[in-house]
């Protein structure tokens, strides 16, 4: 009988093992909160940008809950994977809901949208994206940046441009020569890259003559010899401004 209940006291599980396993429990709930909160924090913040990109706008004082719900994330581990998620998730996303309505167009017909296009985006959305992701101004690359070069790579790049610059009788809108040369100040952290090359080679059909990475070029082809003068560009006729202390305004007067 006393052997019994010595074996039945060994088998018992004490107070000590009871308390930790009651308190891994109850911390496993509470990660299981935070994260079921932070899904919810992400999908709200999904919303609030997609619905910016399909001219919804946002309800009124959603920009601060917003705003809040990216600070709450800053602090939380998936903290370290908000820019990822900015531009693989919300900026993509938007950029292809953007495009996928000009690009099948050619010709003037794309040179007008994408002009309209071009407006909603640089007067709309990006000072919306500016404002949402404001908890992370200071970061780099800043969501300016980010923006700017997925418009580059998603919509300026891949529809044909090229084509409906390089057509005879073309008219090109003024915001198409802003949107040229705003992402041209726009500069990635690898240095001069292929889509960069590409947005120059666009830049060439309507800014003559251009001084571009590899060299000065005008409508008949690179100059080989000249001298140049960089004077003052007047950046009002298009409604632009320096992306960035290293774009400064120029023009080139060549003799």
């Amino acid at each position: 009988m006393r052997t019994l209940r010595r074996l039945k006291f060994m088998s018992s599980p004490s107070l000590s093992d009871l308390g930790k396993r009651e308190q891994a429990a109850l911390d496993e709930r509470g990660t299981q909160q935070r994260r079921a909160c932070s899904n919810a924090t992400w999908n709200s913040i999904h919303n609030g940008v997609i619905a910016v990109f399909q001219r919804k706008g946002l309800p009124d004082h959603e920009l601060y809950n917003l705003n809040e719900g990216v600070r709450q994330l800053l602090k939380t581990e998936l903290g370290s994977f908000f820019t990822e998620y900015l531009q693989n998730q919300l900026l993509t996303k938007g950029m292809v809901i953007l495009r996928d309505k000009i690009r099948f167009y050619e010709g003037q017909k794309l040179l007008d949208t994408l002009a309209e296009t071009w407006d909603f985006f640089f007067s709309d959305v990006l000072p919306m994206l500016q404002a949402i992701f404001y908890p992370v101004q200071g970061k780099e690359p800043s969501v300016r940046q980010l923006a700017l070069l997925h418009f580059r790579n998603i919509i300026t790049l891949n529809i044909k441009l090229e084509d409906a610059l390089s057509r005879s009788r073309a008219r090109v809108p003024p915001s198409i020569i802003q949107m040229l040369l705003i992402l041209q100040g726009v500069h990635e952290s690898k240095g001069v890259t292929e889509d960069y090359l590409k947005l120059e080679s666009l830049i060439q059909k309507v800014v003559s003559p251009y001084l571009g990475t590899y060299g000065l070029y005008s409508s008949d082809g690179p100059f080989t010899h000249s001298s140049c003068i960089l004077g003052e560009y007047n950046f009002c006729d298009v409604g632009l401004q320096p992306e960035s202390k290293g774009a400064e305004s120029t023009s080139v007067r060549c003799f």
